[in-house]
């Protein structure tokens, strides 16, 4: 396994991350096509082997639960201190008012919600999952500053928003004295590059680490793109709305994906994640395994080298595509 350290921080990270989405009860909400917590366990227990030490989750990933079967088995399985749980706060947790969002009540309810799943006295990783519109950002930085000084939380990140409102939020840590978003968890793969117009070159100013979810355009990277193949692709109505609608203008990048892959004697999926590791500041791709091969073929892509002119081949396709991600 590669290690980095997480943007400007000195805190080191597995270059692949272990997405937890994946997990949980498929009776709750949003996802059906998640692990159950034997098959989950499974999953970890390779991840550590391979000596992954990166896990990203959410309170909102199967209603909590993905959270509960993350913290239990790396409680089990890992040493705590060698390993950085990250998890994301703002999605709706409970009907009623104040039951989703970044407002302070929110931020630290819903953190003692989640170190409670987690089964653990601190966080690694704590990140705003989206934007709040009817919160002062003011108000999300203080709360987030709070958890930090309370040691519940080591480091704050954020996730899929304009680069706008990251530069706004920055700004307003740099000027009130609170603490700063370290990392960006962004939507980038070798199908969706908005990113590039103006949040990564802001990322790269500023020492922010990238930790890009969707490294593989939910499973459309990974291998010639068949709707029926697993069942995340027959059930992910999400990952359908963000890439369906531009399948006829993505299909050369996918042919040239599948050239060099030939070329290199290598998977889609090595092909897709090489791509994503050599950009700048790209730390860790979000791997949403849900098996044991997954993850093996994902740390193999930290040693698959594409030469300049296969980039350019992989890239010279590309056509803009609407804004996904951030609300």
């Amino acid at each position: 396994m590669q290690f980095t350290k997480l943007g400007n921080t000195g805190l080191d990270i597995s270059r692949i991350c272990l997405g937890c989405m994946g997990f949980g009860d498929s009776n709750r909400p949003p996802h059906q096509w998640v692990l159950n917590e034997s098959d989950t366990r499974a999953v970890i227990r390779h991840a550590l082997d391979k000596g992954i030490n990166f896990f990203d989750t959410a309170n909102v990933y199967s209603d909590g639960t993905s959270e509960e079967y993350v913290g239990r088995a790396l409680a089990d399985m890992a040493n705590r201190d060698s390993v950085v749980i990250a998890t994301k706060v703002f999605s709706r947790m409970h009907d009623g008012p104040n039951g989703a969002g970044l407002s302070r009540k929110a931020i630290l309810a819903e953190l003692d919600h989640s170190l409670r799943r987690l089964g653990t006295d601190y966080i690694g990783l704590y990140q705003t999952h989206r934007w709040d519109h009817h919160t002062p950002i003011e108000e999300t930085l203080a709360a987030l500053d709070t958890a930090v000084r309370s040691g519940k939380v080591r480091y704050i990140g954020a996730s899929a928003m304009y680069a706008w409102q990251f530069q706004k939020a920055l700004y307003t840590s740099e000027r009130n004295g609170l603490a700063r978003f370290v990392s960006l968890q962004n939507h980038v793969n070798l199908i969706y590059r908005e990113e590039e117009r103006e949040m990564i070159p802001l990322c790269i100013d500023l020492k922010i680490g990238l930790i890009p979810y969707s490294p593989l355009a939910g499973g459309r990277l990974s291998r010639a793109w068949n709707p029926d193949s697993s069942d995340r692709a027959r059930l992910d109505a999400f990952a359908k709305t963000k890439y369906d609608h531009m399948a006829d203008a993505d299909k050369p990048i996918l042919e040239t994906q599948g050239t060099v892959a030939e070329q290199l004697g290598v998977s889609r999926t090595e092909v897709a994640l090489a791509w994503l590791l050599a950009k700048q500041p790209v730390n860790a791709p979000i791997v949403g395994a849900t098996r044991t091969d997954h993850i093996d073929t994902a740390i193999a892509a930290l040693d698959v080298k594409l030469s300049p002119e296969q980039i350019a081949d992989l890239e010279r396709h590309y056509v803009p595509h609407p804004v996904i991600g951030a609300l």
